[in-house]
């Protein structure tokens, strides 16, 4: 039973190193700033902390959205929740060849600061990630 109950704090202290909800008040003015300067009809917004970065989610009606910043407010990457149908073939064909008895939770399209596009699926409890051709890059746990 202490292994057990161990064991669950391990994962619920992981769980928030990878991902820390917050309130607006402690975000940095100049995340809060960059991110109302770039979308300024956005009110819903939630934040979160990945690890040094700041994360502002936000629904449209085109579906979920993010943006990520660095403290001192300079975007690293949006991101977009998309149709598993808008994936590229590449990826839809790694994940009938290598995850054909799993789901795809959900799927994005990851866009960085340079403009470089990666798609991101969630399957089977990890996050696979692909580069904008298709082509598998590597997986995370989600």
């Amino acid at each position: 039973m202490k292994r057990l109950i161990l064991l669950v704090a391990v994962v619920a202290f992981a769980t928030q190193l990878n991902a820390q909800k917050m309130t607006a008040k402690d975000v940095p003015a100049e995340v809060k700033s960059a991110f109302k300067k770039a979308y300024p009809m956005e009110k819903d917004i939630e934040w979160s902390k990945e690890g040094s970065n700041y994360e502002a989610e936000y629904d449209t009606k085109s579906g979920d959205h993010s943006a990520t910043y660095t403290a001192a407010g300079k975007l690293v990457e949006t991101e977009m929740d998309i149709k598993t149908s808008s994936l590229p073939k590449g990826v839809i064909d790694y994940l009938k060849l290598n995850h054909k008895d799993h789901k795809i939770k959900e799927a994005s399209r990851v866009t960085n600061v340079d403009g470089t596009i990666t798609y991101e699926t969630e399957v089977n409890g990890m996050e696979l990630i692909f580069d904008s051709n298709g082509t598998y890059i590597k997986s995370v746990k989600a």
